[in-house]
């Protein structure tokens, strides 16, 4: 197999998906308002962009169910999920749920934008730009308004499909490191 040439197989996209589920992301939940109601969904792409100005990016698919309300939004928040908050992260993350219903608890936030409680961070970020990107769009947002967790709680990540439960988790950590 020779890597001088890009593929353009149709197998391509699956060599892609299998090569980042051995690339460990962090975990965060977009939130936005917008339509009926709040919108949010589990993300693993976010990711610093700029300091100076303060920015970051995420992707959305453009099939995704939130997605008509967040082409339409002028500001996010971005929630950094720590270890203990799995659960957040698969219900944001399933289609067709009620991610705002009764057990999800939530409120207003800076903007408007939708803060759930307890998350390891949490930013509010104005929406810079949108850039189509195949069946996904990267939004770049510039962040106005932030709070961190003040115990620094371990992060919650995602791996090959699963969610680990942050750095100090035995059953995933070097020997002689549990």
């Amino acid at each position: 197999m020779t890597h001088d040439k890009l593929s353009t197989a149709p197998s391509a996209a699956a060599d892609l998906r299998a090569a980042f589920r051995r690339h460990a992301a962090g975990v965060a939940i977009i939130t936005a308002t917008g339509g009926p109601g709040p919108v949010g969904f589990t993300a693993s792409s976010v990711a610093s962009v700029s300091t100076d100005p303060p920015l970051l990016s995420f992707n959305v698919s453009r099939t995704a169910s939130c997605w008509p309300a967040l082409s339409r939004s002028a500001h996010v928040g971005v929630h950094v999920l720590g270890r203990d908050q799995i659960d957040l992260a698969a219900l944001f993350a399933q289609p067709g749920a009620d991610r705002f219903g009764p057990g999800t608890a939530w409120h207003h936030g800076p903007y408007g934008v939708p803060q759930l409680p307890g998350c390891a961070a949490f930013l509010v970020a104005a929406v810079h730009r949108r850039i189509e990107a195949g069946d996904h769009v990267v939004v770049l947002a510039r962040v106005l308004h932030g709070t961190s967790a003040g115990d620094a709680p371990d992060p919650l990540i995602r791996h090959d499909g699963r969610y680990l439960s942050g750095l100090h988790d035995p059953a995933h950590s070097p020997r002689g490191m549990g």
